[in-house]
Protein backbone atom coordinates (compact mmCIF):
# COMPACT_ATOMS: atom_id res chain seq x y z
CA UNK A 1 0.00 0.00 0.00
CA UNK A 2 1.18 3.38 -1.19
CA UNK A 3 1.88 5.97 1.46
CA UNK A 4 0.59 9.28 0.27
CA UNK A 5 -0.10 12.81 1.44
CA UNK A 6 -2.35 16.14 0.36
CA UNK A 7 -1.33 19.39 0.46
CA UNK A 8 -3.54 22.42 0.24
CA UNK A 9 -4.75 25.40 1.29
CA UNK A 10 -7.23 25.84 4.64
CA UNK A 11 -7.72 28.11 6.89
CA UNK A 12 -8.11 26.63 10.79
CA UNK A 13 -11.96 26.26 10.61
CA UNK A 14 -11.32 24.37 7.25
CA UNK A 15 -8.92 22.22 9.37
CA UNK A 16 -11.01 21.66 12.14
CA UNK A 17 -14.19 20.70 10.44
CA UNK A 18 -11.84 18.10 8.66
CA UNK A 19 -10.92 16.50 11.75
CA UNK A 20 -14.26 16.64 12.83
CA UNK A 21 -15.55 14.79 9.78
CA UNK A 22 -12.40 12.13 10.42
CA UNK A 23 -13.41 11.56 13.54
CA UNK A 24 -17.38 11.16 12.91
CA UNK A 25 -16.21 8.89 10.38
CA UNK A 26 -13.90 6.65 12.63
CA UNK A 27 -17.04 6.31 15.30
CA UNK A 28 -18.79 5.09 12.81
CA UNK A 29 -16.50 2.22 11.57
CA UNK A 30 -13.79 0.27 13.28
CA UNK A 31 -11.45 0.29 10.47
CA UNK A 32 -10.14 3.89 9.23
CA UNK A 33 -7.47 4.33 6.72
CA UNK A 34 -5.37 7.82 8.05
CA UNK A 35 -5.44 10.67 6.55
CA UNK A 36 -2.20 12.62 6.03
CA UNK A 37 -2.35 16.23 5.08
CA UNK A 38 -0.22 19.45 5.14
CA UNK A 39 -2.45 22.38 4.88
CA UNK A 40 -1.03 26.11 4.14
CA UNK A 41 -2.58 29.32 5.70
CA UNK A 42 -2.41 31.06 2.14
CA UNK A 43 -0.89 30.05 -1.27
CA UNK A 44 1.82 32.28 -0.42
CA UNK A 45 2.95 30.64 2.25
CA UNK A 46 3.05 27.61 0.01
CA UNK A 47 4.81 28.32 -2.72
CA UNK A 48 7.51 30.20 -0.32
CA UNK A 49 7.82 26.83 1.50
CA UNK A 50 7.80 24.10 -1.21
CA UNK A 51 10.14 25.91 -3.44
CA UNK A 52 11.06 24.74 -7.03
CA UNK A 53 14.67 23.91 -5.37
CA UNK A 54 12.67 21.79 -2.85
CA UNK A 55 10.51 19.89 -4.78
CA UNK A 56 13.93 18.98 -6.62
CA UNK A 57 15.71 17.86 -3.76
CA UNK A 58 12.34 15.91 -3.21
CA UNK A 59 11.95 14.42 -5.96
CA UNK A 60 15.40 13.36 -6.02
CA UNK A 61 15.34 11.79 -2.52
CA UNK A 62 12.40 10.08 -3.18
CA UNK A 63 14.21 8.60 -6.25
CA UNK A 64 17.40 7.65 -5.11
CA UNK A 65 16.35 6.55 -1.16
CA UNK A 66 17.42 7.32 2.03
CA UNK A 67 21.18 9.80 1.92
CA UNK A 68 23.12 11.69 4.43
CA UNK A 69 22.57 15.45 3.31
CA UNK A 70 25.99 16.05 2.17
CA UNK A 71 25.63 13.31 -0.36
CA UNK A 72 22.23 14.76 -1.42
CA UNK A 73 24.14 18.00 -1.71
CA UNK A 74 27.03 16.85 -4.52
CA UNK A 75 23.97 15.05 -6.07
CA UNK A 76 22.21 18.38 -6.87
CA UNK A 77 25.46 19.80 -7.28
CA UNK A 78 24.13 22.77 -4.76
CA UNK A 79 25.81 23.77 -1.35
CA UNK A 80 25.72 22.18 1.30
CA UNK A 81 24.27 25.08 3.69
CA UNK A 82 21.57 25.23 1.44
CA UNK A 83 20.40 21.85 1.15
CA UNK A 84 20.85 21.51 5.19
CA UNK A 85 18.55 24.49 5.44
CA UNK A 86 15.68 22.89 3.01
CA UNK A 87 15.93 19.62 4.70
CA UNK A 88 15.70 21.44 8.03
CA UNK A 89 12.27 23.14 6.50
CA UNK A 90 10.57 20.24 5.02
CA UNK A 91 11.92 17.90 8.06
CA UNK A 92 9.66 20.36 9.96
CA UNK A 93 6.31 20.21 8.22
CA UNK A 94 6.59 16.51 7.78
CA UNK A 95 7.76 15.91 4.17
CA UNK A 96 10.95 14.94 4.74
CA UNK A 97 12.07 12.37 7.97
CA UNK A 98 15.19 10.55 8.67
CA UNK A 99 16.40 6.84 9.36
CA UNK A 100 17.64 5.22 12.27
CA UNK A 101 21.53 6.06 11.14
CA UNK A 102 20.54 9.73 10.44
CA UNK A 103 20.56 9.80 6.34
CA UNK A 104 17.22 11.82 5.10
CA UNK A 105 14.38 10.40 3.29
CA UNK A 106 10.99 10.76 1.80
CA UNK A 107 8.70 8.77 3.64
CA UNK A 108 5.72 9.40 0.98
CA UNK A 109 5.29 7.57 -2.02
CA UNK A 110 2.70 10.60 -3.39
CA UNK A 111 2.63 13.62 -2.81
CA UNK A 112 -0.71 15.56 -3.88
CA UNK A 113 -1.55 19.12 -4.43
CA UNK A 114 -4.69 20.20 -3.99
CA UNK A 115 -5.51 24.22 -4.81
CA UNK A 116 -8.89 25.80 -5.87
CA UNK A 117 -9.16 29.26 -7.29
CA UNK A 118 -12.58 29.76 -5.81
CA UNK A 119 -13.86 28.56 -2.18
Amino acid sequence: MKKSIQIGIGDSVTTAKGFIDAWKRAEKSDKVEAEHRLDFESLESLLKTLTPGRWVLLKKLRKSGPMSVLALARELKRDYKNVHTDIKKLEYIGLVSRTRDEKVQVPWDIVEAYLRLAA
